[in-house]
């Protein structure tokens, strides 16, 4: 879904749908590859491919370390920073995505591709991104030789973060199949809503991280308390990194999936979605590899919020935001993955297990996404 932002061109008349009037976003190829790139082309991509994945594992290092301190600096719960620092941070590139393809975009085909990021971002994160936390716990736990069934965080407080995206989404959708003169000006009550959720998220009597919890700042490792300017240096930079090499990424996945054969719609609605969301996966990753379940679970229950209110605003602002069929079922996989998490969360009996089962739902998308456009 970044291709707008990354300067893609849209060819006319071709859509997500059957045809042009059923178009929601637009078949988007970089104007300076051909449909089957060369192998000298490939192999570059494959090349810059791998290395830009390696940046962004590598740059998230940084940055989880970085925001880890600046949360300790300005005296946040671990909660606070992973939904709130954290999430902002790395779902700034996606949400860039949206706002370059709403407010520049010349066609309503490529505000398309807004509404189609506003809506695959959710989905990864619901399913996906989820499900790679607890496959990465049951792994951690089998090598450790532990017996942890049950998530161990603060279930009920993830629980209410569930059902605030739930009710927010569910007012999302159904203003993507509906039609009224006055919609684009509700896009200002998803604004709102995420500044009542950061209040709520800010309200939460939580203790703060102590420094020497911490792993010491990559730029000062030999500083027991880094100044905030070395803090901010570190973060700032490892998120631009994160950045740059996220749209590397997302061009490569372009390359690849023409080269593979795959239709531009599969490419647009399975892969690009995942590659704009690796910098949150990638995070979790590192965060349960260290052993703060809870810092991974807030940062992509976090940047869910930030994707179901702030794309979602410039997507209504913007666009007639009308959902068809494929964003219908993108929605529907999302809401069936968060309601089962909520429904578990909130008896405090969410499993490992579980957890790792959600990413079945994206594998029905998958199934849903190729059967509709036949590929």
């Amino acid at each position: 879904m970044a291709q707008a932002a990354l300067g893609f061109q849209a060819l006319p008349g071709e859509t997500f749908g059957r045809d042009a009037s059923s178009c929601r976003a637009l078949r988007v190829v970089a104007p300076w590859l051909s449909p089957r790139p060369a192998p000298i082309e490939m192999l570059l991509a494959l090349f810059l491919f791998f290395f830009s994945a390696i940046a962004i594992y590598a740059a998230c290092e940084f940055f989880v370390n970085g925001v880890e301190w600046v949360g300790y600096r300005l005296n946040l719960g671990a909660t606070s920073v992973g939904t709130l620092l954290a999430a902002f941070g790395t779902a700034l590139p996606e949400s860039a995505v949206t706002f370059v393809a709403v407010v520049f975009g010349s066609t309503p085909e490529q505000k398309d591709i807004g509404v189609g990021a506003a809506l695959g971002g959710p989905l990864v994160l619901a399913t996906l991104a989820y499900a790679v936390v607890g496959l990465a716990m049951r792994r951690r736990a089998r090598r450790r030789e532990d017996t942890q069934r049950v998530v161990e965080v603060d279930q009920r407080r993830l629980a209410r973060d569930q059902a605030w995206f739930m009710a927010i989404f569910v007012v999302k959708v159904a203003l993507g199949v509906v039609m009224f003169a006055w919609k684009p000006w509700l896009g200002l009550l998803f604004l709102l809503a995420y500044g009542l959720y950061v209040k709520r998220e800010l309200a939460v009597d939580e203790s703060a991280a102590v420094a020497e919890d911490l792993a010491p700042l990559k730029f000062r490792a030999r500083d027991s308390r880094p100044g905030m300017f070395w803090i901010l240096l570190q973060t700032v930079l490892a998120l631009l990194v994160i950045a740059l090499a996220s749209q590397i990424f997302v061009q490569q996945i372009e390359t690849i999936g023409a080269w593979a054969g795959a239709s531009p719609h599969v490419t647009a609605l399975l892969l690009s979605p995942v590659a704009t969301e690796l910098p949150e996966i990638m995070n979790a990753l590192i965060w349960v590899r260290q052993g703060k379940e809870r810092l991974a679970l807030a940062n992509i229950s976090g940047a869910m919020m930030i994707q179901v209110t702030i794309p979602s605003s410039l997507a209504i602002f913007m666009t007639p935001w009308h959902l068809d069929a494929p964003l219908l079922a993108a929605a529907a996989m999302t809401m069936l993955s968060v309601g089962f998490l909520w429904f578990s969360l909130r008896r405090s009996a969410l499993g490992v297990a579980a957890l790792s089962s959600v990413g079945v739902l994206y594998l029905v998308f998958i199934a849903f996404v190729f059967v509709y456009f036949g590929a």
